[in-house]
């Protein structure tokens, strides 16, 4: 028996936004495989999404409305079908017609309503009762944890929301902090909360959360820093495109030099990817190919998703490698691809595995020695 979105697929039927069905399953479909789902479950998503929108109320801090505007860039689906056809957008205060009277008796409203997702954007300031980011006079951290209380869960978009961000940086001012840590201070440890750090972060890892949210109920598997693992998993470093560069000691020295120009590995820059745990090597932003992403154009990732990294750690320190540390001598570079090893080379490799095996031996020789001296 097929899903109600399947069978209108069939009937050729179009969404409230001109989306047609057929294109609506293929967006379905695609967000089962960004998280790891059997492609079939695009049905079962796509039936969720058409039963009924799911209502949401957006809640903005400290922020630079990022977050928002990597949602206008996506395409599938677009801003105005997500608003329009999959979810109740019931205060955003960047999107909504509205204003003044009528946007705050609107959240009002919905907070009534309750069983809504609660997004927050941007970190929230708590130095002096939170007197340095207000709407409508009252400080947004007593709004962030008033919208709280009736919402089924709340999903934290870019790293200012995740874990404080840019305005968290030291000294910190503000004494900014992360939607998470206002819900403990406001007494609501109980709300289920997601992360989706980014600056920004990619639109479709919060697009596939929601549809997730949508179709089980629940927020989906997430790791100890309540990121979702279908997104945030993998290292950067693991699945870059310049990997292979790394793993052959080709490396730039500096922004311009021969390997920066061609593509070689960006680690001696301060690239950040080999203990950033995001898939922005495996998922571009803005559909526009893979030069859409820092080391795509040839910057070095600095770890934005990454708590503790991003605009904590300089910009141009070297990383800490997480899973692979590279050797103290490559063979020597001698075009693209590398060249044979020199004598020299040669002669240094020589020497230091001649010092391991003969440091090896010597262990052995010694323990044997007390064994031997036990018996």
């Amino acid at each position: 028996m097929k899903c109600t979105a399947c069978q209108e697929v069939d009937t050729g039927g179009t969404l409230g936004s001109g989306l047609s069905r057929r294109d609506f399953m293929k967006i379905c479909t695609a967000a089962a495989v960004y998280m790891g789902l059997d492609a079939s479950f695009g049905a079962q998503i796509a039936e969720a999404a058409t039963a009924k929108r799911l209502p949401v109320i957006w809640i903005s801090g400290q922020d630079c409305t990022g977050c928002t505007e990597t949602l206008l860039r996506a395409t599938h689906p677009t801003l105005e079908h997500l608003i329009l056809d999959l979810i109740s957008l019931d205060y955003h205060e960047t999107l909504q017609s509205g204003c003044g009277k009528q946007a705050n008796e609107a959240l009002e409203a919905a907070i009534k309503a309750g069983g809504y997702v609660l997004v927050a954007e941007g970190s929230f300031p708590t130095k002096d009762g939170g007197i340095y980011c207000k709407i409508n006079g009252e400080p947004v951290v007593d709004i962030l944890a008033k919208a709280g209380k009736n919402a089924a869960a709340c999903i934290a978009i870019g790293s200012c929301s995740s874990w404080g961000g840019m305005p968290s940086a030291d000294p910190n001012p503000t004494e900014a902090r992360s939607a998470a840590a206002i819900f403990k201070m406001k007494g609501l440890d109980k709300l289920a909360v997601m992360n989706i750090p980014g600056c920004p972060p990619n639109p479709y890892n919060f697009l596939s959360a929601v549809l997730y949210f949508v179709t089980f109920g629940k927020l989906p598997e997430l790791d100890d820093k309540g990121r979702p693992k279908f997104a945030y998993s993998r290292l950067i470093h693991e699945n870059c495109e310049r990997r292979a560069h790394f793993d052959a000691g080709r490396f730039a020295e500096k922004f311009g030099d021969k390997g920066h120009g061609e593509g070689w590995c960006l680690y001696k820059l301060g690239c950040k990817g080999p203990e950033t745990y995001n898939n922005c090597s495996t998922l571009t932003f803005g559909d526009v190919g893979a030069s859409s992403w820092p080391v795509g154009m040839g910057a070095p990732c600095f770890g934005c998703s990454e708590q503790g990294v991003g605009y904590t750690v300089g910009l141009h320190s070297p990383a800490r490698l997480v899973n692979v540390t590279p050797p103290s001598f490559f063979t020597p570079i001698e075009g693209e691809k590398g060249g044979g090893v020199t004598v020299g080379a040669a002669a240094v490799a020589a020497a230091v595995v001649g010092a391991v095996v003969g440091a090896g031996l010597a262990t052995s020789k010694s323990v044997g020695q007390a064994e031997d001296g036990k018996k």
